[in-house]
């Protein structure tokens, strides 16, 4: 069987969706899986023994800009590509639905019109399955790829996943303490009310005996890392990584620490022990806790059909809680 997921963004929800396809290729090791995604976003697929090939599209680029050309060109790159015997769409909003049914296809499999916040999106698939949309998004991937392809995929198995982001980059020597644990600390997020304050970033690494590194992808983030060390002159500020980078940086730390975010879940992606803090979002939605991926949310009620980016809760989760959590899981 051929077949095409499309996936196009954002980090995390790559990472979440990508769990998947170990579970494929156990049920069905002769498919062939292709990805779909956002340029932007490749790099977090690359190396993945599972993908057959990586499509991009340069969707976002052209709502930016406002560009029908520019959109008119992906869509015909996306008519250009092999015939597939199934397309899956793991985004469930129109513009991923469009993309699943421009691409040559017998079937396209998403969510039902009740499973979406963009309900719209349903109309251009010929099978859909249901799952609430405020389920974990994990379940909700694993599900619409099972019933998409007859098989079964379980919790047992996704909590006993191998780890699946790979990596050829090497990181730079010196960095990484072969006599303290290594914490990561990621204070970025795509939005203000996903981010943990520098001040209590850096309490954190006041309380423990470890080495701190602060990743940041921007120049906000840089300047936030920066706060941190101001406070915290122990803890070190990494060099701005590369996806490829981040996933071998990410893998060879003892614990890694931050918001609702892409580096955080690559943790769980790489089996790497995390603390994942939540205000606005919802924690039990957004990730799967495991003995060693744990989270820590404040207590705001979330609604996660409407994200209220006013809310900046996740300031209230204490560093005393954060810490205990830390001497739990090392």
């Amino acid at each position: 069987m051929k077949i095409a997921i499309v996936k196009l963004s954002a980090l995390g929800d790559i990472i979440h969706a990508m769990v998947a396809l170990q579970f494929i290729k156990r049920h069905l090791p002769d498919s062939s899986i292709d990805w779909i995604v956002e340029e932007g976003f490749k790099d977090i697929l690359m190396n993945n023994p599972d993908i057959n090939a990586i499509h991009t599209v340069n969707i976002k680029q052209a709502k930016k800009n406002k560009s029908l050309s520019l959109l008119f060109k992906e869509f015909k790159k996306l008519r250009k590509l092999p015939r597939y015997d199934l397309v899956i769409d793991l985004q469930g909003l129109i513009k991923s639905a469009l993309v699943s049914r421009i691409t040559p296809s017998d079937k396209t499999f998403g969510f039902d019109k009740n499973s979406l916040r963009e309900s719209f999106a349903a109309w251009f698939y010929t099978d859909t399955c249901k799952i609430g949309y405020d389920e974990n998004i994990i379940n909700r991937n694993t599900a619409v790829i099972a019933s998409a392809l007859g098989i079964t995929i379980t919790r047992n198995e996704i909590l006993n996943k191998q780890p699946f982001l790979f990596s050829n980059s090497q990181i730079p020597v010196g960095v990484i303490s072969d006599s303290e644990a290594n914490i990561a600390l990621i204070p970025g997020a795509s939005f203000k009310s996903k981010i943990y304050p520098s001040e209590q970033y850096a309490k954190i690494a006041q309380e423990l005996d470890a080495n701190f590194i602060v990743l940041w992808g921007n120049e906000s983030e840089k300047n936030m890392a920066q706060q941190i060390q101001k406070i915290a002159p122990a803890v070190q500020v990494a060099d701005k990584l590369t996806l490829d980078e981040l996933k071998v940086f990410i893998e060879k730390m003892d614990l890694v620490i931050g918001g609702d975010t892409g580096p955080t879940h690559m943790a769980w992606a790489l089996n790497v022990p995390s603390i994942t803090l939540f205000g606005s979002t919802p924690g039990y939605r957004n990730t799967y806790a495991t003995n060693i991926n744990q989270i820590l949310e404040s207590n705001s009620k979330v609604n996660p059909y409407q994200i209220n980016k006013n809310d900046f809760s996740i300031k209230e989760i204490e560093v005393n809680d954060i810490v205990k959590v830390f001497k739990e899981i090392l």
